[in-house]
């Protein structure tokens, strides 16, 4: 199974909070298991949400929200997609994620990524087509 594990930080500190190089080289040596091991698939940080936007749809409206988001106690600031073969070795690999222990408070979310077989009747042929041929034209396009 996929999974999505999405790294929370403090929406509040957000901006106090850089990476260091000790932390990088923390990062380099999980993520090296974490590939050894043929886990992960990808990953990314993310940069503060001072330069991102949220799009917010409520009651028939669309409303830009430019970042930074102070009211947000939570942030995404990064994500790995693993591959996993059930939620509990997602969990296991990342209660192995280094933490600053003096540091803010992280936490890691795990989501199982979809398939078409939980969606049920609502995954109809026309739909699998077009996902079909979607994947097809984004992998012509970013290889």
């Amino acid at each position: 199974m996929k999974v999505l594990v999405m790294i929370e930080g403090a929406g509040a500190d957000e901006e106090a909070i850089a990476p260091t190089t000790e932390m990088f080289e923390a990062m380099g040596r999980y993520n090296e298991e974490l590939v050894r091991a043929g886990v992960m698939l990808g990953g990314e940080g993310l940069l503060p949400s001072a330069r991102g936007a949220r799009v917010v749809f409520e009651g028939g409206t669309t409303t830009v929200v430019d970042g930074p988001f102070a009211e947000a106690k939570e942030l995404i600031a990064g994500y790995w997609i693993w591959e996993v073969s059930s939620l509990e070795e997602a969990v296991e690999w990342a209660k192995r994620c280094p933490a600053d222990a003096g540091g803010p408070r992280a936490v890691l979310e795990i989501r199982p990524i979809a398939t078409v077989e939980d969606f049920g009747d609502a995954y109809t042929p026309e739909v699998a087509a077009q996902e079909a041929r979607l994947a097809d034209e984004i992998a012509k396009q970013h290889g």
